[in-house]
């Protein structure tokens, strides 16, 4: 089923004669190194715990994520390393071994997904301990609208890719997932997407945590937010604002 699905994404994207394949690989590694910077803006990350991918747009089995042992705020696309289905690195570099463990399951299986995003966060992995789901007690808790899932399990110590399957399959054709006592992870068909909305996903959970007793908003006016900011790309729109905010000039990431 694994190499089903690589194929069908590899065969989608060299059937089209609009993608210039060195282009799109520039541009999703420009902006994992712009995610992994924004992360670290956020104090993200600190001790090496978060990872970031993207999947590459030809050898669409491998996946693209920071080499072990830089700071989050020094991520270039030079300083990217290529990772194949085995879990080896192309030009031998080390990497973060758990970010295979738990995003190569998820790529594996979800054709549709080119970036995932994960790491520990103030409120999001606190509030990911209590148990609690997303509910829709702010605008953008509407975003995530039937679009999360649970994970409810104790293996917080990701060693193999036997756990990070069972995310993917708590994940299904979802794109947010709260992995208990662990924290937050989104699954989105960019990287820019993906930061973005784990970002927003972040803010919902503070929220929660800071407004334990209120008052979910009614389930036609979360529907009627939830398609309106659908409808313009929220995600996309929100990577740019935070690039601006927190990065300045893209640039810097070579």
């Amino acid at each position: 089923m694994m190499a089903r699905n690589a194929r069908l994404v590899r065969m989608a994207v060299l059937e089209s004669p609009t993608v210039d394949l060195d282009a799109e690989r520039l541009h999703r590694k420009r902006q994992v190194a712009l995610g992994y910077r924004i992360f670290a803006s956020l104090r993200w990350g600190d001790l090496g715990d978060g990872h970031i991918t993207a999947r590459d747009p030809e050898l669409t089995d491998h996946m693209w994520l920071l080499r072990g042992g830089l700071g989050f705020e020094r991520a270039t696309i030079d300083d990217l390393v290529l990772v194949g289905p085995d879990g080896v690195a192309v030009d031998g570099r080390r990497f973060n071994s758990t970010a295979y463990n738990i995003h190569h399951p998820i790529h594996a299986v979800r054709p549709d997904v080119v970036s995932v995003a994960h790491t520990h966060t103030q409120w999001g992995t606190p509030f990911c301990a209590t148990g609690r789901g997303i509910e829709s007690i702010t605008q953008e808790a509407c975003l995530f609208l039937d679009d999360w899932a649970f994970f409810d399990d104790e293996e917080v110590q990701v060693r193999s890719t036997a756990g990070g399957a069972r995310i993917a399959a708590a994940l299904g054709d979802r794109r947010s997932i709260l992995l208990r006592s662990h924290g937050l992870l989104t699954a989105y068909g960019s990287v820019g997407a993906a930061i973005a909305a784990f970002v927003t996903l972040e803010r919902v959970c503070e929220a929660l945590m800071k407004a334990p007793d209120a008052t979910p908003i009614g389930e036609a006016s979360a529907r009627l937010a939830h398609d309106d900011m659908a409808g313009h790309s929220p995600f996309d729109a929100g990577f740019d604002y935070l690039v601006s905010r927190h990065i300045g000039d893209p640039v810097v990431v070579g």
